[in-house]
């Protein structure tokens, strides 16, 4: 099954908004967010009730992740394009407030949010003219796969040029840095250039199971059998958002 992060840049809004899809092939329905499938035909428990599989999945989004809403505002505003002050307007506008109701919680004036309401309807009219023009790009000019772009990863910390990598760039790096094969260790780590090294850091963030924890200990034990500086590589996982741990560094995981 393809990673995660590629099933959600691959959905459509309306998948988005739902917070899974269905996978055709093994016939089971994906948490976009998460990656916890659960499949057709099979039945679900929950508080002594029983669901089918898509309505199951429904429950796991509301029960484990809150909202589609409350993940997709809150998402790295490089992805969202979404300023912080709209951000927490659309978190009132999501909760029904009134534009005064608004500007007793946040101050301003009824003005200004009926100002950032119009700016908003106007991005929205713009993204699906923008949807609609890439969707005739495809259509008019199938492209090679190898052209395409390695999918971004949802934890991103900062989103610049650096992450333009096609696939067939990112296949030449790693047979560069992986010389004795994919599963085998990095030979040394280019410090000093960006989409190597983050071609390199997502190539390894598939040595950890997604939705496990780990101790550091155990982190640097995978690590180690990787590359001689295990700590090195160990920081730049957490730096550039491939990874996450807690403040004293008792536990580690994939960060989604």
């Amino acid at each position: 099954m393809e990673k995660i992060s590629e099933l959600f840049w691959k959905a459509s809004c309306k998948d988005m908004a739902k917070g899974y899809i269905k996978d055709k092939d093994t016939n089971k329905y994906i948490c976009l967010v998460c990656g916890e499938s659960f499949e057709k035909g099979v039945i679900y428990k929950e508080d002594e009730k029983y669901y089918e599989a898509e309505k199951y999945a429904q429950i796991h989004i509301a029960k484990d992740h809150d909202s589609m809403f409350d993940y997709l505002v809150n998402l790295n505003k490089k992805v969202t394009g979404l300023t912080d002050t709209q951000k927490s307007l659309l978190q009132f506008f999501y909760e029904g407030l009134s534009d005064n109701e608004i500007v007793k919680e946040k101050g301003g004036s009824p003005s200004t949010v009926r100002n950032q309401r119009f700016t908003l309807k106007e991005k929205e009219k713009q993204s699906k003219v923008f949807l609609a023009i890439m969707q005739l790009l495809d259509e008019k000019n199938k492209r090679d796969e190898k052209d395409d772009f390695v999918p971004l990863h949802r934890g991103a910390t900062m989103i610049d040029d650096r992450y333009a990598i096609t696939n067939e760039e990112n296949e030449a790096i790693l047979k560069m840095y992986f010389k004795e094969g994919l599963d085998g260790p990095l030979s040394t780590f280019p410090i000093r250039k960006e989409k190597r090294k983050i071609a390199i850091l997502r190539h390894l963030i598939k040595r950890f199971e997604r939705g496990a924890y780990y101790t550091e200990r155990e982190v640097n034990e995978v690590l180690k059998s990787i590359y001689s500086d295990h700590v090195l590589i160990r920081r730049y996982l957490i730096e550039y958002g491939f990874m996450d741990r807690e403040n004293d560094g008792s536990k580690y995981w994939v960060k989604e």
